[in-house]
């Protein structure tokens, strides 16, 4: 991933609905999760989703398959691992053992 993908899809999770729908389809897995699932769940109205949607799509992080009627969401799990491979490849220093303090707690 260039810079500039990675700034794109950092951007795109730093509104809290967005992270809480990337998070949502994070958990759904590979079935993923259709935008009336994610309205229900999220407690998010059609049109609020669905620029969400949008802005994570543009940003590489989820992708979108029809089904029948349905649009199915899913995330991009190479994107993500990605992302999250260049923000920990210089983890203090390349020191063994140290991810493992990690000192975060979400909820």
């Amino acid at each position: 991933m260039e810079e500039k993908d990675i700034v794109k899809a950092l951007a795109a999770l730093a509104q809290v609905n967005r992270l809480q729908v990337f998070r949502h389809l994070v958990v759904a897995g590979k079935p993923g999760a259709t935008p009336g699932q994610l309205g229900e769940a999220l407690s998010l109205p059609n049109a609020t989703l669905s620029f969400h949607l949008k802005e994570l799509l543009n940003a590489g992080l989820v992708d979108q398959e029809r089904a029948g009627r349905n649009l199915i969401y899913r995330v991009q799990i190479d994107q993500m691992n990605c992302l999250l491979t260049y923000l920990t490849e210089n983890c203090c220093q390349g020191q063994e053992g140290c991810l493992e303090s990690a000192c975060c707690t979400t909820s």
